[in-house]
């Protein structure tokens, strides 16, 4: 592995929106400003005829910037989107039959893990990651702290990647990283000034290539 494939990468999370041409707008941003691994659309509160077209205008823009772009809301978006993958936020059955049904076509990914023993039994059924933390949860500046406790706990032991969401200061993701952690989730972060998004993925791209460590080949 090089570059940035060896250490702790950036995932960001679309915040709420109903405006398409803005959200369109503020991730194109968001993605020149360096390396992105994937991004999460959650479908928040929107309708899924609406979220259809939400996803339809978005996850070619993500894909065209070179990262995977993953669903978290009506699992049949995602295939009349072609996104890349899904991340499933319900519990241990939804996550089994999703991965069932669209596993390995699409990356299929976890959240909701709130404990040592409900993260084990998400590893068990093998999904492409799990999410530790929540969507919407980066109401601080740091990253929860039973959030990194947890990742640095899987990272040790367990070869499913991790995702940790961070908290709404750009300089969250390092002690993420420090966990051990694959992926940083950021959404605040990133884009509360979107007009700064690009600024904000390069300088978290920046400390993380200046500070994160290393994975193993």
């Amino acid at each position: 592995m090089t570059g940035t494939e060896n250490r702790c990468r950036l995932v960001l999370i679309v915040p709420e929106g109903d405006d398409i041409a803005a959200r369109r707008t503020m991730l194109e941003d968001a993605l020149r400003g360096g390396d992105v691994a994937s991004v999460i659309l959650p479908q928040y509160g929107l309708e899924d005829s609406l979220f259809q077209q939400h996803a339809e205008a978005l996850v070619p823009v993500i894909q065209h910037a070179g990262a995977a772009a993953l669903i978290a809301g009506d699992t049949r978006v995602a295939g009349r989107a072609r996104a890349d993958g899904l991340h499933v936020t319900g519990g241990l059955e939804a996550l089994a039959e999703a991965m069932e049904k669209h596993s390995p076509k699409l990356i299929v990914g976890a959240g909701h893990a709130k404990d040592r023993h409900m993260a084990l039994e998400v590893g068990e059924l093998a999904p492409d990651y799990i999410f530790f933390g929540k969507i919407g949860g980066d109401i601080k500046p740091e990253a929860h702290q039973k959030n990194l406790a947890l990742a640095e706990w899987w990272a040790s032991m367990v070869e499913v990647p991790c995702i940790v969401m961070g908290g709404t200061d750009p300089q969250s993701a390092l002690a993420v990283a420090e966990t051990g952690a694959e992926f940083v989730a950021l959404c605040q972060a990133v884009f509360a000034e979107p007009a700064n998004a690009a600024q904000a993925v390069a300088a978290v791209n920046a400390l993380l290539d200046e500070k994160a460590p290393r994975f193993e080949d």
